[in-house]
């Protein structure tokens, strides 16, 4: 994707990491559309990205999803580029955490950023990306946060086919899988207490990273055991 120019809409530009992958994406030329669920912290949000236009939505509403994204691209006049970096965190044992958690989780992190998703590939064509965080844990589950783990496993696997049946098209998919990053994202947790976790990534490295990955036709962004973002072309 060329980014100079390019219009993309990024879900949950209001939290810690959107707002660096949206800070990002302006800084390189990009005319982002920003998505959220709080119109007073959108509006912050725009006005630290050159005015960006905003849409609302919720995730725990599918169809506010998809009404975002159409809205984002009435907005724009198209997409070029739709990324999600929102989705809620529960800790505890398996056997400890309610079956309304677990739905909840499932919800927010992976049938929300479907519905996303979905409606980008009504809207988007040849030559598009669609960008999710996943994060490590969709590939090495720690104990404590399996229903977290779950949900995040599911979108990387709805995204993994997703991505086979849109080369066809020319819609790119990009699966980012960073660490561990201090966002404060695990004192928000829906339900537990956060384990001993490790000291987090450089949040502005993983940004990066994920715009370098939108640019170099990439389809995955993993941690390297140093820490550091690894961009690869093919995800496997």
């Amino acid at each position: 994707m060329h980014i100079e120019g390019s219009r993309v809409l990024v879900a949950g530009a209001t939290g810690v990491l959107g707002g660096a992958l949206t800070a990002e994406l302006v800084g390189r030329g990009a005319r982002p559309v920003l998505a959220g669920r709080d119109a007073g912290r959108l509006a912050a949000a725009s006005a630290r990205a050159r005015g960006a236009p905003t849409v609302l939505f919720d995730a725990y509403a599918p169809s506010s999803c998809a009404r975002a994204v159409r809205a984002g691209a009435a907005e724009l006049g198209g997409l070029d580029g739709v990324v999600t970096a929102f989705g809620a965190v529960a800790f505890g044992r398996a056997e400890g955490v309610g079956d309304e958690v677990a739905e909840h989780l499932m919800a927010v992190n992976f049938l929300a950023p479907a519905a996303f998703f979905r409606a980008g590939l009504e809207v988007m064509g040849e030559g598009s990306v669609l960008a999710a965080l996943t994060g490590s844990v969709a590939e090495r589950p720690p104990p404590g946060m399996a229903d977290y783990s779950a949900s995040k496993a599911a979108l990387a696997a709805w995204l993994g086919a997703v991505r086979r049946e849109a080369r066809g098209a020319g819609v790119r998919v990009l699966d980012i899988r960073p660490g561990h990053i201090d966002t404060g994202f695990a004192d928000r947790a829906v339900a537990g207490t956060a384990p001993p976790l490790p000291a987090g990534a450089d949040l502005h490295g993983v940004a990066a990273a994920a715009v370098d990955a939108l640019v170099s036709g990439a389809e995955l962004v993993r941690t390297a055991p140093d820490g550091t973002p690894v961009v690869e072309r093919r995800a496997g």
